[in-house]
């Protein structure tokens, strides 16, 4: 397996008596799409706010591009400086921006010069085929279309890593199906590391090279997609299909 893009080194994250995150240890290799599956409340979503930087861990480290980014129960490197693009559950779009301010922010935060702006946006609103929604607000789209721009929002910074966190889990079966595909489409296109979180196994087997199963705030298992084949899959409506690389 080709050089760690991603590490964590026994993480572990407390919130108060309860340990969230139970001594973590995961490598994801530049350009690898690595599935967390579990049930609600296993610590999936606290392990992408570490890596975010926006937990800080108890213990344990987290390297990001080879630099440690989070050491000692401290944050070494703040969340605008670790390259990455997250889309939360809630997609924490911001109402009072329009489409196309959503994405300005972002790159304005990062300091990319207003001649530029315009052009990354535009671009990056017909990858999503969102374009002719620039000027709507979030309350205006529905809610396959405000995914779609809460996607082009973690992308438009051109980041290294992109975190998802159940980015499906609203919508019905055929649209998740439509997103899916589209999704694993555009994370081949812009070939960054992804850290994909789930609670659905077709969902994983999907969109993930390999698969960590997670419980009680642990690794339990790192396997390959064909394996959770193999495993009940429980009922599912939704078909996928993806085109072969």
């Amino acid at each position: 397996m080709p050089e760690a893009f991603l590490r964590l080194i026994e993480v572990t994250k407390r919130f108060g008596q309860r340990t969230v995150i139970d001594n973590v240890s995961l490598d994801v290799a530049e350009g690898e799409t690595v599935a967390l599956l579990g049930a609600s409340g296993c610590g999936k979503t606290t392990a992408l706010r570490l890596i975010a930087g926006l937990e800080k861990p108890d213990a344990g480290e987290i390297w990001i591009a080879g630099e440690c980014v989070a050491a000692n129960g401290r944050n070494l490197v703040p969340p605008s400086a670790r390259g990455v693009g997250f889309v939360f559950q809630d997609l924490a779009l911001w109402p009072h921006l329009t489409v196309a301010g959503n994405l300005d922010f972002i790159l304005s935060s990062a300091g990319v010069p207003k001649s530029e702006r315009a052009e990354r946006i535009n671009e990056t609103l017909l990858l999503m085929r969102i374009d002719r929604f620039a000027r709507n607000y979030p309350g205006e789209l529905s809610g396959g279309e405000q995914q779609r721009v809460a996607i082009a929002r973690a992308i438009v910074g051109c980041p290294c890593l992109l975190l998802l966190d159940e980015p499906m889990s609203s919508l019905d079966a055929e649209l998740k199906a439509e997103l899916l595909a589209e999704l694993k489409s555009l994370q081949r296109a812009i070939e960054a590391s992804t850290i994909y979180i789930t609670h659905d196994r077709v969902e994983a087997m999907v969109m993930a090279c390999r698969v960590a199963l997670m419980g009680s705030g642990r690794i339990t298992q790192i396997v390959a997609p064909p394996e959770l084949r193999e495993r009940s899959l429980g009922h599912t409506d939704v078909h996928i299909q993806i085109e072969a690389p």
